[in-house]
């Protein structure tokens, strides 16, 4: 079995795979996405988390399946883009499993084409997001990644990265907000009643969800411009489902994007 690791600023999610193969059959009504993904498990991200420390919490997600280190896991791929969880999670993985992972960064394949001025500056997570997309969708294609930062990817019909756009976060520019705004209080992020909030709280919900549902159609409708009017638009991370359904322009959800991106990575490298 795979376990594939994507790192991100505020959270790590943990997706274990049945195997590399992400062509085996799909039960129905599943997507390509989740083709073998037996469970996934979110944790926050903590940089000084230690090599010990991520392993007793791996032990403790792979215990829930009765599996352990030793007899089922046979690969490791990680994408991270904090790079102190990215030493302690290839520490364990060699000290606990037994052998090296891999890690998306310079030097592995993942035949995705950068065409960025500097490559190396990518997100990990960006990468294997592209590669997902292709494989799903084929290009050109736009993704958005509603991370600690929002990410919108151009990638063009050939299948190349072309470069991003990058804006604060939801949860990040709302934090902004209240600690800026002393009489503002945080609220839950829910579905709004209205665009017109007759209450702070629907105020507060109608600008957040509506404001950036409207960045992304802005954004998109400006990349689809470069990359061609077919370009398939498709939305991951933790807000796309809350996002999607206020915006024009996103097609396709995919919750588990990253975690095929990372399975695809790992198997071009066997």
């Amino acid at each position: 079995m795979l376990l594939a690791i994507d790192v991100g600023n505020t959270q790590t999610v943990i997706g274990l795979y049945r195997g590399a193969d992400a062509d085996e059959p799909a039960a129905e009504g599943t997507s390509r996405c989740e083709q073998g993904l037996l469970d996934h498990w979110r944790i926050a991200t903590n940089a000084a988390r230690t090599a010990d420390e991520h392993a007793l919490v791996v032990q403790e997600f792979l215990g829930f399946h009765g599996f352990s280190f030793d007899d089922d896991i046979d690969g490791i791929v990680i994408s991270s883009v904090v790079p102190r969880a990215t030493a302690a999670f290839r520490e364990m993985t060699e000290r606990y499993f037994g052998f090296r992972p891999v890690v998306i960064e310079p030097g592995v394949r993942t035949g995705m084409p950068v065409l960025t001025d500097n490559p190396r500056e990518v997100g990990a997570d960006r990468i294997a997001n592209a590669v997902a997309a292709i494989d799903v969708y084929g290009g050109p294609a736009v993704v958005i990644d509603f991370g600690t930062a929002t990410t919108y990817d151009a990638i063009s019909a050939d299948g190349e990265l072309l470069g991003c756009a990058i804006a604060p976060g939801i949860d990040i520019s709302l934090d902004a907000l209240y600690q800026r705004a002393d009489a503002l209080r945080r609220i839950e992020l829910v579905e709004p009643r209205s665009v017109v909030g007759r209450t702070t709280v629907d105020a507060l919900q109608a600008g957040a969800i509506y404001g950036f549902a409207g960045q992304v159609d802005g954004i998109v409708d400006r990349m689809v411009d470069e990359v061609g009017d077919d370009a398939t638009i498709l939305a991951t991370g933790g807000l796309a489902s809350l996002i999607a359904p206020y915006t024009r322009t996103i097609e396709h959800i995919e919750p588990w994007l990253t975690l095929h991106g990372l399975r695809l990575v790992f198997a071009k490298n066997l």
